[in-house]
């Protein structure tokens, strides 16, 4: 029985998990790329998180005796590291990320994460503790109650209990040194890499800002010139009025298959040649080729995916078997995308 209703769309859409994805959007600069250099900074330290219930570490592990005996005795509290029970201790590694321009006295986010054999965390009160930079200067120093990230209903028991975090945990004691006033030149760095974005962004900001202002380095960035009545004191005004402007991305046609759900993601650009498909029971004709008597689908030539895929649902294809006929068309070269199967 021949199938005319080739374009019957949302109920099988629905049914068969199939999304279609329009045409890209126009995009703020600053959602796809940013200026070299203005980035987070990662810092660490090492400290001891007290006042747990008895699920602190066990006596066996030493380096947290230790380091509960050093700080005693900063405080003139002078003990043997080896008659101290650590029940009630645990040592964490503390991690934080401190963000570009972070003043003296802002606060930032910590996570402090088991290091010996402790069962939990909770409950427990993170001491005193510094965190530095990969070139071993202190920048924040972190204390304060930690809190475990527990979900509604899942219990001790089902939850990660050695790793907490402490909201605004860390206050930023030393800046991070960047200028921008002065500087001439600038790199913009696209988050994904494309020479049609690429130009598409020095157009636009040559066309907003002034022409020769940006100039494209390779697919991955851009090289900015501050117009010289900015790069004095200005240059932060400069950013934004770049930031602001509206770019269309462009990318590699896609189509992405996830083969657990038989849900389909492709773009309105991934169009399909030629080809006559055979599967099964079922034969596909796209444009001039051969078509059988048996065919009961057939598109013309100028087909996308999204038309062959609502096609197939509106047979009730199976999502195994379309997901069979669309890698048979891509290896016949027909399918003008790259094919993901996550």
């Amino acid at each position: 029985m021949r199938v005319n209703r080739i374009f019957y769309i949302l109920f099988c859409i629905f049914i068969m998990g199939v999304f279609f994805v329009s045409g890209a959007q126009a995009a703020r600069i600053k959602e796809l790329a940013a200026i070299k250099g203005i980035r987070e900074n990662q810092l660490i330290g090492y400290g001891l998180v007290i006042g747990l219930n008895g699920t602190g570490d066990k006596d066996g592990v030493g380096f947290t005796k230790q380091a509960l005996a050093n700080m005693m005795e900063k405080m003139n509290i002078f003990v043997d590291s080896s008659q101290l029970k650590v029940k009630n201790v645990a040592a964490v590694m503390v991690t934080a990320n401190i963000p570009p321009f972070a003043r003296i006295g802002d606060k930032i986010d910590v996570t402090a994460s088991s290091l010996g054999d402790a069962k939990s965390l909770k409950g427990g009160t993170l001491l005193v503790t510094p965190l530095k930079g990969v070139n071993g200067e202190v920048y924040a120093l972190a204390q304060g109650p930690v809190t475990l990230a527990i979900p509604a209903g899942a219990g001790d028991r089902n939850s990660h209990l050695q790793v907490a975090q402490i909201s605004n945990g860390a206050s930023v004691e030393q800046e991070i040194p960047f200028k921008l006033d002065g500087k001439k030149t600038l790199t913009l760095s696209l988050f994904q890499p494309d020479f049609t974005t690429a130009k598409r962004m020095a157009d636009t900001i040559n066309t907003s800002i002034g022409e020769g202002v940006a100039a494209i380095t390779d697919a991955s960035a851009l090289t900015l010139t501050v117009p010289e009545k900015m790069w004095q004191k200005n240059v932060a005004e400069f950013i934004a009025d770049i930031e602001t402007l509206t770019v269309i991305p462009d990318t590699v046609a896609k189509v992405i298959i996830n083969e657990k759900t038989g849900t389909v993601v492709f773009g309105s650009d991934v169009t399909i040649s030629n080809v006559a498909i055979a599967h099964g029971d079922l034969s596909v004709t796209i444009g001039n080729a051969p078509e059988k008597k048996e065919s009961v689908m057939n598109l013309p030539g100028t087909s996308t995916i999204g038309e062959l895929v609502r096609g197939l649902n509106s047979l009730g294809v199976k999502p195994r078997d379309l997901i069979s006929i669309l890698q048979s068309i891509k290896a016949a070269g027909a399918l003008q995308a790259e094919l993901v199967i996550i």
